[in-house]
């Protein structure tokens, strides 16, 4: 092979898992994945029923790879039906989940786009009301999507594994409200958080007896199950609006545990920070610092279509800090990010006045026509298009660009108003710079083939536990001082976030040593240290 060949055959390599590989996608829809109750008809039918939980699982056609990672993304929604959450989006078939799904496919995921239990009233008369709905609504929520995880583990052991996943590889994707569930389930481990919140204090307890004291947990087990939705749980009486006796959680796949090793929130936001420890997997989180209902600090959560406050939430610059404190997202320390997407998440995170934390990405795009900053859009639709069935006069459903909106205008005319210039291509191009934020960074976090691409020298090399080396302080203003638990240092090299060597030491032979920022600016820098068994590179930030 001539050089030019060889270097033809290089830029048009493909890498699975971060570049379409694959042409064409199967699906394979309606998939049950659990039966739960819902107590989306109890005002109607006066009892919570038992509602199927559904999937489409896309793959790669032509793929035959048996050992594949596996995706389940949840839909946004409000935790409402389509049309009684005031949008044309909410199903596990909205234009986003479709997309999403097919590209990772093609990519070599497979990739399940489950629905999950809904219903609350966010019209509540009362702000403890609309709480007391919501995190009864987001339990729900926690409960399906564990029940998920362990349907794709139990298809691998007692049905032959149809879908050809690694049952070790598995990342919880989520969408505007999907983003609250995935969130809750990576970190609610003990329900005893929901009723030591700390921001705010006690927030999802109840004040029954007037004393100006809440003591009541609007979440309790023996009406609403266990917090993986493991134990049949009947209500002993009539109390949260359940008849007594009334089957409240069925069990589903008992004997496979709910682990799972990335979640990735688009657009959503987390019940309480404190809720995030130890256990956390690794997270992404993908939002507007100006999101107008989805908080991006620390601020209450309101009800999109009247303002009402519901409860306070924390969003993707909270969980970033507490993640990168805790140490969760370490998994990306041995990476090089230095593609233009990962900058403009350094640089976005300046405008919204912090500092850049591995695995949130700012999403900021200019405020529309109407002033209007529009979050993360990822949704396009046809105006034409017929909405689900309004029961009883309109059983065949109404144009989008017809069906009148409670706040005015049709359903189409509100959603253009924070989705100005709808489009196929709008949405597409966001969604692609989603997925070259997050793929990468799932190469880590899955332990995929793909990691290779993003690490310093030669693939060859032993890369050795982060966790032996330590660089303090970080961010570091004038010494960076690292101390080795692996045996003396034999060379430093210091890149920057575009892969270009600013400094480096040779024939050092120490386990602890001092060097001075001198000549190197302000920013983000990969630290790569050399031992005789091998190397790992560390991440700092140079104030």
């Amino acid at each position: 092979m001539t050089l030019l060949a060889f270097c033809v055959f290089a830029m048009q390599a493909q890498v699975r898992y971060v570049d379409e590989i694959f042409d064409d996608v199967e699906v394979n829809s309606g998939v049950v994945y659990g039966v739960n109750a819902t107590l989306l008809f109890l005002p109607v039918v006066g009892e919570a029923i038992p509602q199927a939980l559904e999937m489409d699982i896309y793959t790669p056609a032509g793929d035959t790879e048996t050992d594949r990672p596996v995706v389940l993304l949840f839909h946004t929604g409000n935790f409402l039906p389509n049309v009684t959450n005031g949008q044309i989006s909410g199903t596990r078939t909205d234009s986003s989940a479709v997309e999403i799904c097919t590209q990772l496919a093609r990519r070599g995921y497979v990739a399940a786009s489950a629905d999950y239990r809904l219903g609350w009233n966010p019209l509540a008369a009362t702000q403890p009301e609309r709480a007391l709905g919501l995190i009864q609504a987001a339990y729900r929520g926690v409960q399906d999507g564990r029940t998920a995880i362990r349907y794709m583990r139990r298809t691998v052991e007692e049905e032959g594994n149809p879908y050809g996943i690694n049952p070790d590889k598995v990342a919880l994707w989520g969408n505007g409200t999907g983003g609250y569930l995935v969130l809750g389930t990576a970190t609610l481990d003990d329900y005893n958080e929901i009723v030591t919140t700390t921001n705010g204090p006690g927030k999802f307890l109840l004040d029954l007896d007037g004393d100006g004291v809440p003591e009541t947990p609007m979440i309790v087990p023996f009406y609403h199950g266990d917090i993986n939705g493991l134990d049949l749980t009947v209500a002993p009486d009539g109390a949260f609006g359940f008849p007594a006796g009334d089957t409240t959680n069925y069990v589903n796949h008992a004997g496979y545990d709910n682990d799972f090793q990335l979640s990735i929130n688009v657009g959503g936001a987390l019940g309480d920070v404190s809720w995030i420890d130890e256990n956390t997997p690794p997270t992404i989180s993908i939002q507007s610092p100006f999101d107008i209902f989805a908080p991006y600090d620390d601020a209450v959560l309101i009800v999109p279509t009247t303002g009402d406050p519901i409860v306070q939430v924390q969003g993707a610059q909270q969980i970033g800090a507490a993640q990168t404190a805790l140490g969760n997202n370490d998994v990306w320390a041995d990476g090089v990010f230095d593609d233009a997407i990962t900058q403009e998440a350094i640089d976005n995170s300046a405008t919204a006045g912090h500092d850049y934390y591995e695995g949130v990405y700012p999403f900021i795009n200019p405020p529309n026509s109407n002033m209007l900053d529009e979050g993360v859009v990822i949704e396009w639709w046809d105006p034409s298009a017929l909405s689900p069935p309004i029961l009883p006069d309109f059983p065949n459903g109404v144009p989008w660009n017809m069906l009148p909106h409670p706040s005015g205008g049709t359903f189409h005319d509100q959603g253009l108003a924070l989705n100005e210039g709808m489009s196929a291509d709008k949405a597409r191009a966001n969604i692609e710079k989603i997925m070259g934020y997050v793929l990468p960074r799932a190469c880590f976090a899955l332990d995929l083939p793909c990691q290779t691409e993003y690490m310093l020298g030669d693939a060859t090399e032993d890369l050795l536990d982060n966790s032996l080396v330590s660089i303090t302080p970080n961010p570091v203003s004038e010494l960076m001082q690292i101390n080795s638990d692996n045996g003396p240092i034999q060379s430093i090299q210091i890149y920057n976030m575009n892969g270009q060597l600013v400094e480096q030491f040779k024939n050092l032979n120490q386990e602890s040593i001092a060097i001075p920022r001198t000549g190197i600016t302000s920013g983000m820098y990969i630290v790569k240290l050399e031992f005789d068994n091998g190397f790992l590179t560390k991440k700092v930030n140079v104030k």
